[in-house]
């Protein structure tokens, strides 16, 4: 592991933004009025991290009677919460300015589509900053947690794996910067420290400690 990395690559819901929460409500309703009823518990637990392709597999195998469009009907919902309501993880932007003061690049690589992205990162302010420098799962053959993501991420950056740091705060995204040989830093103030020990580098709950994690 290179401390300072030569590059962050961010997760963004949960990590840059704080969307998880209000998602997890919306595909929660939506299952329950397609006949599939979960706690945000279990909904944290069996779909964050994942692609709503997936979920929408997995809802359908436990009972759920999900139309062919669901997948596009639940973003159509989730838009239209995010771009009303979603607020930044606090303490990240001064996460990125210590990076910026280092001269460390940072780029954002996300299972989300770019749609998602262009709205909570707009929302926030944080798009600006990360222009030219968002990708998404439809950039890649495969999603998280196949590595193919965060190896065009660092590929794009010029930037050998391991020299590079993820940050990330979903076992299915740590296990995608293992695959791809990358250290990890798991981000657990929403998920279970239990869940992402084993996957990460190290864990943190507070964006705050982040930089001193960096060697900043």
């Amino acid at each position: 592991m290179t401390l300072p990395p030569d590059l962050v690559i961010f997760d963004c819901d949960g990590v840059l933004v704080d969307s998880e929460p209000l998602t997890n409500v919306v595909i929660r309703d939506n299952l329950a009025r397609h006949g599939l009823e979960l706690s945000l518990e279990e909904i944290l637990e069996t779909f964050v991290g994942g692609t709503m392709a997936g979920v929408m597999q997995e809802a359908r195998a436990m009972g759920a009677q999900l139309p062919d469009d669901w997948v596009d009907c639940i973003y159509e919902e989730m838009f239209a919460v995010l771009a009303q309501e979603v607020e930044i993880i606090p303490g990240i932007v001064e996460v990125l300015e210590a990076l910026d003061q280092a001269s460390i690049p940072y780029v954002v690589g996300s299972n989300g589509p770019h749609r998602k992205m262009e709205i909570t990162l707009g929302r926030t302010g944080l798009i600006e900053r990360l222009r030219g420098r968002i990708y998404s799962r439809e950039d890649v053959p495969k999603p998280k947690p196949a590595p193919d993501l965060y190896l065009h991420a660092a590929a794009q950056a010029g930037v050998a794996p391991g020299r590079a740091m993820v940050i990330e705060d979903s076992p299915t995204g740590a296990r995608a910067a293992q695959a791809a040989g990358i250290p990890c830093f798991g981000y657990v103030a929403e998920t279970d420290p239990a869940r992402m020990t084993p996957l990460c580098d190290a864990v943190f709950d507070r964006m705050q400690v982040l930089p001193g994690l960096l060697g900043l």
